[in-house]
């Protein structure tokens, strides 16, 4: 047990996991700064004032060394890289996403947990997107931000205002939660007839379908691109796949779906959706990312 710690462990997870876009490895950075912590001796223990405020500290130079590891790591990955989705435990519906009876028990869901933010945030440099997310997100001060990164002050003013315009540039608009559950049900109800062209209307002609099977499972390596063909591969898929459930889930925040296969998690799929239809669709196959799915 680690006794008085024991409380500060979900504020960590949460920031971890935004750092690094995986639970997995979220909680291996929380359990690195716990081991840390045990291995100083009592009397440096003693001497520090607020051991959140040091759990955190450790907490980000982990994740942000793990961030530089990881584009290494994923040159060898097979196929396109998506964040872990993360579930909410109660079904959403049309009108906005219900919430679970005690949030203590998750990970907070909020925006900045959001795929297409996560996504986003994963075409930056580790030290802008620390920068961005300790500053924007979590409120930490540039000056507390310069000693985890290792630059001044400004420097990391730099690197949090690139990457907020970054992200501006990238998503101008997004979707109310309520614009967001009609459309993913209007895809959903579409996929299930089998309807390519209800599934032309509800995709944005230029939007883009991205799967992460991870070498693991049968996944598109690479992006498809339009709405027409996006529609006619999905149209296949539920043709060569058989019975396949679809359940409308929170991912990550926001209306997804959840496809089961036999009672199984096959996948998790999340969307992006501007002006009534959907930009984005991210499908995550690899079952190493589906553990708190099941």
């Amino acid at each position: 047990m680690r006794g008085p710690l024991l409380g500060h462990e979900r504020a960590l997870l949460n920031l971890a996991y935004r750092l690094l876009g995986s639970l997995a490895d979220a909680q291996d950075a929380v359990q690195e700064a716990y081991t840390r912590w045990y291995a100083l001796a009592a009397e440096q223990r003693n001497a520090i004032d607020s051991p959140g405020a040091w759990l955190n500290t450790v907490v980000s130079r982990v994740c942000l060394d793990l961030l530089g590891s990881a584009r290494v790591r994923r040159e060898g990955y097979v196929g396109e890289w998506l964040p872990e989705p993360l579930p909410d435990s109660v079904q959403w519906r049309s009108g906005g996403a219900e919430m679970a009876a005690d949030p203590a028990d998750r990970i907070t869901l909020d925006e900045s947990v959001d795929m297409a933010l996560l996504v986003i945030l994963d075409s930056l440099t580790p030290a802008e997107r620390v920068a961005f997310l300790l500053h924007d997100v979590f409120r930490y001060p540039f000056t507390e931000i310069a000693e985890i990164v290792g630059r001044t002050p400004a420097a990391c003013r730099q690197l949090a205002s690139s990457a907020r315009r970054r992200i501006k540039d990238a998503r101008p608009v997004t979707a109310s939660i309520g614009e967001r559950a009609a459309v993913v049900r209007s895809f959903k109800r579409a996929w299930e007839a089998k309807d390519i062209g209800a599934l032309v209307a509800i995709l944005d002609p230029s939007a883009t379908a991205v799967a992460d099977g991870g070498g693991r499972v049968r996944a598109s390596v690479i992006p498809i691109e339009g709405g027409d063909r996006i529609a006619e591969f999905l149209v296949g898929l539920a043709t060569r796949a058989g019975v396949l459930t679809l359940l409308e889930r929170t991912v990550n925040g926001q209306p997804g779906l959840v496809a089961l296969d036999h009672g199984t998690t096959a996948a998790v799929y999340a969307f992006d959706v501007a002006d009534h239809r959907i930009q984005r669709l991210w499908v995550i196959r690899n079952p190493e990312k589906l553990g708190s799915w099941r």
